[in-house]
């Protein structure tokens, strides 16, 4: 009975740290944005705009039951940025999380030391009267530079990549019998339903009465993702995804399970076309694979420490389905390689772990 209830927790955590990927996840798909798009030239840069008021806390270690009970009830967990009119929040993220969301760049972009992936903040701030939503991110990164001492440079340099290539046998994927459409940003949201505005675009998100959560980011596709607790298993069910966004997805999911030294994967396919795309993933194949690349460690704290949200270890078996994600890969048709690429980063010179007293 005693290792019934071990493993139920231990599946509890993984759930609650995938539930807490959504909001990452409904980002994949965006079309590629590089450092150059992200941050206009030196020369352009505006006067430094910064929020009125700002509030900087650690941010509490997630209640798994409490975060899978949102889920069951249909509502969207308070996690990630929100920003309104006069007030923006950003809750339970990290400091990679919020560097990427101020500077506008993907995660495994940003070339810093680990722990920036760990360190967890709940950051409330009041937004300037006339300010525009679109300048949030630069407030955030004027707070950033000013309470974690924080000083970054852009770069190109070459990293070890996963490319995304087709296999010798040819893709084995069902186009989109339609192109995704875009929707209007300023219409009414659906009840339960929650926008995020991303640097690519809008992307709608609701938790549907099945527990499923739907990311429609318009133009860019439709992704369904579902987290299955007794077979630990996530269902991704994608319609009119391109090769860049599955590329991006695939990034973001190694991301996830491992942490700030991810991999990123790149899209050296040279398939243009939408597809829709069905994938069932197994979570403890996912954290294998991070644990054997040393993304993760191999056993997290005792049950009840204060890290709540570590994973299981690897040697404790766990009921689990679906595939690995290189398996989930290759029936598409598809194959990841390691290649040598240069791509765009966001260099970390210095960054305080602490901030500065509010």
């Amino acid at each position: 009975m005693k290792r019934k209830l071990a493993t139920t927790s231990r599946a509890t955590a993984v759930v609650a740290r995938l539930a807490c990927a959504a909001l990452p996840l409904v980002l994949v798909a965006a079309p590629h944005l590089s450092l150059a798009q992200a941050t206009p030239p030196a020369q352009a840069t505006p006067a430094k705009l910064a929020f009125d008021v700002a509030t900087i806390k650690p941010a509490a270690p997630l209640d798994p039951q409490r975060l899978a009970a949102d889920i069951q009830a249909g509502r969207m967990p308070k996690v990630g940025p929100e920003i309104g009119v006069s007030r923006a929040t950003f809750t339970y993220m990290s400091l990679a999380d919020l560097i990427s969301y101020a500077w506008k760049v993907r995660n495994y972009q940003i070339n810093g030391p680990d722990w920036l992936a760990s360190e967890r903040f709940d950051i409330e701030a009041t937004i300037p009267e006339g300010a525009k939503k679109d300048d949030v991110a630069l407030m955030l990164r004027s707070l950033l530079e000013d309470r974690f001492k924080l000083v970054a440079h852009q770069a190109q340099e070459e990293h070890k990549v996963l490319a995304l290539v087709v296999g010798k046998s040819g893709p084995k994927m069902k186009e989109s019998a339609t192109a995704p459409q875009a929707f209007d940003p300023s219409s009414p949201l659906d009840p339960g339903e929650r926008q995020v505005d991303d640097a690519d675009g809008p992307v709608r998100m609701k938790i549907n009465t099945d527990g499923t959560i739907t990311m429609n980011m318009g133009a860019r596709g439709t992704v369904v993702q579902k987290i299955d607790r007794q077979n630990m298993t996530l269902h991704l069910e994608s319609n009119g995804v391109t090769m860049e966004g599955y590329a991006r997805l695939l990034s973001t999911l190694f991301l996830q399970m491992g942490g700030a030294t991810s991999r990123q994967v790149i899209d050296m396919t040279g398939l243009k076309g939408h597809y829709e795309l069905d994938t069932e993933l197994s979570i403890m194949d996912l954290l294998a694979e991070a644990r054997a690349e040393g993304r993760v460690p191999q056993a997290g704290p005792p049950s009840g420490g204060a890290a709540s949200n570590a994973m299981p270890a690897a040697s404790t078996p766990e009921p689990a389905g679906g595939t690995s994600l290189l398996d989930a890969v290759e029936k598409l048709g598809l194959k990841l390689e390691d290649r040598k690429a240069t791509v765009d980063r966001l260099v970390i010179d210095h960054v305080e772990k602490t901030p500065t007293d509010n």
